[in-house]
């Protein structure tokens, strides 16, 4: 690359032109494209530390944990009391009606001791309808009335008051049965959800930590692969704005007509000159 001054003149007609980088300009630009021309011939630098984080120990228990388990197989069924323990009935001769074994949903959810826990309270209700029975008896043999049509009715009474007492607690014990057995289905499925929906985020992060790694691999790929077209592009923007082409202005050669043309035509102009000064004597 030459220096100098540039030429800030219009060439003459049929000559050319040429510029040169300012001679102040010279040595700097020299220098710092060897020094651009060194950095572009630097091989690339592998970084060789981990690019991406990893799962840590603790997430390593979790999601070992979590892949131990089993996927909750009740998750969305529908609570029914399909072949639930039916609802029994209390007559004079006992309780009828009553499914001798559990089934469905509602069944594994129901107490199976229901009835153990109904009986102490239908004994219960049935010595208070014997003690009452008994004090009729007592109140109509002082009045003399005891055996007859009244006493009858009296008991048939107290007999009907019982088993509707009876039947009514069997109904409720059912009932809040029931009841709780749909509340515990419904905290199970509750339980289920939250287990499917852990699971379901632990895999959704075991995910994320692989894509972590596969993206940073790509982009290193990228990275090496595009390396020497961007050492290129480098070398390419040092350039940019510098005044790299030469402009030299040539006047033209004349031929030797011209020459001659001119040479009498400057003649000309100097006898001129001199009889403007007085110079040139009287002309004959």
């Amino acid at each position: 690359m030459t220096t100098g001054t540039a030429a800030s003149a219009l060439p003459a007609a049929g000559g050319s032109s040429s510029s040169t980088l300012s001679e102040w300009a010279g040595p700097y630009v020299t220098g710092m494209l060897g020094k651009a021309q060194a950095l572009s011939d630097q091989p690339y630098q592998v970084y060789g530390g981990p690019m991406t984080a990893g799962e840590s120990g603790l997430q390593s228990k979790v999601f070992q944990g979590l892949g131990n388990l089993t996927f909750p197989g009740q998750l969305g069924q529908s609570f029914s009391s399909t072949g639930a323990y039916q609802l029994p009935t209390m007559t004079s001769t006992g309780v009828t009606g009553q499914q001798a074994g559990p089934g469905g949903i509602a069944a594994n959810y129901m107490n199976p001791y229901l009835s153990a826990v109904l009986t102490p309270q239908l004994d219960e209700l049935r010595r208070q309808s014997q003690m009452t029975q008994m004090g009729n008896a007592a109140k109509l043999a002082q009045a003399g009335g005891y055996g007859g049509s009244r006493q009858a009715i009296m008991d048939a009474e107290t007999q009907r008051n019982l088993l509707q007492e009876q039947n009514k607690a069997i109904g409720t014990g059912y009932s809040n049965a029931y009841d709780r057995a749909m509340g515990q289905f419904n905290v199970e499925q509750g339980q289920a959800k939250t287990l499917a929906d852990m699971m379901s985020g632990a895999g959704a992060q075991q995910r994320g930590i692989e894509q972590e790694g596969i993206t940073a691999d790509y982009n290193e790929f990228l990275a090496q692969r595009d390396y020497p077209q961007k050492q290129v592009q480098f070398l390419q923007s040092m350039l940019q704005t510098l005044p790299i082409s030469t402009v030299t202005n040539t006047p033209a050669q004349m031929s030797g007509l011209g020459q001659l043309t001119s040479t009498v035509g400057g003649l000309g102009s100097l006898m001129e000159a001199i009889r403007g000064l007085g110079l040139g004597g009287t002309p004959g």
